[in-house]
């Protein structure tokens, strides 16, 4: 079948991930792993929660690429997505599972501590990661995740076991749970799923939290009867991704009803507190901008800028620049200069800071600068490896 390079049509790779190998001196065999970079990655020296997902051949597309959408709909804060990879269904059934009489169990201890040793920390070096950090697996995966959440020495806080094989070694992951909730040994927040799947054991578990979990401890449990095994894996990750931000996203009707900017920025603050935190990426801060002029504030803007400025300092900028394109459109083109020039320090690094004063520039007649502030924008575009959604958003 012809392809397009031999029909003389230019084309490019999109690039969303990379594989990378190295020596595990604790598993004593190279292994691989993929990582997948939050859209800016490269624009400022932020640190991210990132989220760890088993199986990675047949999992890490999907997982990474609804994470970035999530995150781009402002529905998630921004993560890195670390595949773990396993090597066939040898190793995966191996690695995932506790020692019985089989032997084709019996690997999860040492894939643990091959994950706390090694792969964490290599992650943590080599990429801007922050200490959130949580795992998710389906099938043998989600039973790996749940053994994971086990161990007192576990690198995470947060889990998403999707359709987890509770089944295994006659379904003794219920009572060891069971066990730990009675001890008050289990405090990370756990989201866990089952299809339409027989004697998959995962109700036993639900059972177990719903007799001795802490009122304290954040978990959810979520059946899927018109999914089976397979059908299951996008949807219950969707809704454990939710689990982890809450209400996370608020667009500018959201805010109306809330109230005035005071009220608003407090329902911001009150999402810091959730797994992942909160700051407004570029959705919040164009919904919040909106909000301020729909609700007629825009005579408070100083006001309100000082407020994100105390309660989000690293979100001034971003705000800023959103608040100076909505005062640009008014016509008010002094107050949007003044508005972008207190945030200059970080704006002269980021693309659409220059943007937004290149259309200032050009509203005031100045060519010249509007031309020299646009070509910045692109050229740090370009530095920051930013999607193309983004680079046409500046042209």
């Amino acid at each position: 079948m012809a392809n397009a390079s031999s029909q003389g049509l230019q084309h490019s790779a999109i690039v969303s991930a990379h594989e990378y190998t190295h020596q595990s001196s604790v598993l004593k065999q190279e292994r691989r792993f993929m990582v997948s970079l939050p859209e800016r990655y490269y624009a400022s020296d932020r640190h991210f929660p990132t989220l760890y997902i088993i199986d990675a051949d047949f999992q890490f597309q999907h997982v990474s690429a609804l994470v970035k959408h999530l995150a781009r709909m402002g529905k998630l804060p921004p993560m890195i997505v670390v595949g773990v990879a396993n090597q066939g269904d040898d190793d995966y059934l191996y690695t995932t599972t506790w020692a019985t009489e089989d032997k084709a169990f019996g690997g999860a201890a040492e894939f643990h501590r091959y994950l706390t040793n090694e792969l964490v920390p290599l992650i943590d070096k080599e990429f801007k990661s922050n200490s959130q950090k949580a795992l998710a697996g389906y099938s043998l995966g989600g039973l790996f995740t749940l053994y994971s959440m086990m161990q007192q020495d576990s690198p995470f806080n947060a889990y998403l076991a999707m359709s987890p094989s509770a089944w295994f070694d006659d379904y003794s992951v219920a009572s060891k749970i069971e066990s730990l909730l009675q001890q008050n040994k289990l405090s990370a927040p756990l989201f866990f799923s089952v299809a339409r799947e027989e004697d998959m054991g995962v109700d036993k578990i639900a059972a177990a939290f719903e007799a001795s979990a802490d009122k304290s401890l954040q978990w959810q449990f979520k059946s899927y009867p018109t999914e089976n095994h397979f059908t299951t894996a996008l949807p219950a990750l969707y809704d454990g991704l939710q689990f982890l931000a809450p209400n996370y996203a608020t667009d500018g009707t959201d805010m109306l009803e809330i109230g005035d900017y005071k009220a608003v920025i407090e329902h911001f603050q009150a999402l810091q507190k959730q797994w992942a935190g909160f700051q407004f990426e570029w959705l919040q801060a164009y919904q919040f901008a909106k909000y301020i002029f729909w609700s007629k504030q825009v005579d408070k803007v100083d006001d309100i800028l000082k407020a994100i400025n105390t309660s989000f300092p690293e979100s001034l900028t971003i705000v800023s620049i959103e608040v100076a394109k909505g005062l640009l459109k008014k016509g008010d083109n002094q107050h949007a200069k003044t508005v972008l020039q207190n945030v200059s320090k970080e704006g002269e690094l980021n693309p659409n800071w220059h943007r937004q004063f290149s259309v200032y520039y050009q509203a005031e007649g100045d060519e010249k600068q509007a031309a020299q502030h646009y070509k910045k924008a692109l050229a740090l575009a370009d530095k920051y490896q930013f999607e193309s959604w983004e680079v046409w958003e500046l042209k």
